[in-house]
């Protein structure tokens, strides 16, 4: 199954024990999940459909290694997959408890067993330096308030050659998301500026990452890179 198709499967068999606002319009599975998508970002199936198959683009299908998701959020797009990845040691960081515990339940509801859960700040992460194969943060980057110490952080427990992938918001390609963020999410604390602009983005991935790949659909960024 397309991982996408696999997602929002996922999403609708656990029904009412997890749906919420915010799973919905992140997994474009709910009436008002789709009136907020394509509201904000413009965005219809196929293109949600998109961002999200570029977001998890840096994951292989069967990966073994070691990998940080940061943060996990309430795990919506990756607990599914992560039932399909059995051999890997997998780590989920966020510095919010309840959001966690919302993605260890829905683990836990689907009996995804590999995955081991840690409070904590990704601009200090309580690892070794170069530990993981695969750093993973979706919609992350765009809340961060330090993201400097956020860039620096997720390139240091990345092993040299391993995998640097994600997505986040990017101003300046779409102007009612622009708008949207300025007037709602930043006030309302769940996004943080600066933001990225699809050139300083590139400009910052390629000065740090030997191999960049980066997609934008509308103004969600979606990258992987190799160190």
């Amino acid at each position: 199954m397309e991982r996408h198709e696999q997602i929002r499967e996922a999403y609708k068999e656990l029904g009412g024990d997890f749906a919420n606002i915010y799973d919905g319009y992140i997994t474009y599975s709910t009436l008002s999940g789709k009136l907020m998508s394509r509201l904000m970002w413009g965005f219809n199936k196929e293109t949600n459909a998109e961002w999200i198959r570029a977001a998890l683009s840096c994951v292989p299908d069967d990966f073994s290694g070691k990998m940080l998701e940061v943060p996990v959020g309430t795990g919506v797009l990756t607990i599914p997959v992560y039932k399909g990845l059995s051999s890997a040691d997998i780590t989920c960081l966020d510095y919010s408890p309840d959001m966690m515990r919302n993605a260890e339940r829905r683990a836990e509801a689907i009996g995804v067993s590999n995955v081991r859960f840690v409070q904590g700040d990704v601009g200090e992460l309580p690892f070794e330096d170069e530990v993981f194969d695969i750093v993973l943060s979706l919609n992350g980057f765009h809340a961060f308030p330090d993201k400097e110490a956020a860039y620096r952080e997720t390139f240091r427990v990345l092993k040299k050659g391993g995998l640097f992938g994600g997505c986040f918001y990017v101003s300046g390609e779409k102007r009612r998301t622009d708008f949207t963020a300025k007037h709602l999410f930043v006030p309302k604390g769940s996004f943080t500026p600066p933001f990225e602009t699809k050139g300083s983005l590139r400009g910052r991935l390629e000065a740090m990452y030997d191999e960049v790949r980066l997609t934008v659909v509308n103004a969600m960024a979606s990258f992987c890179c190799r160190k």
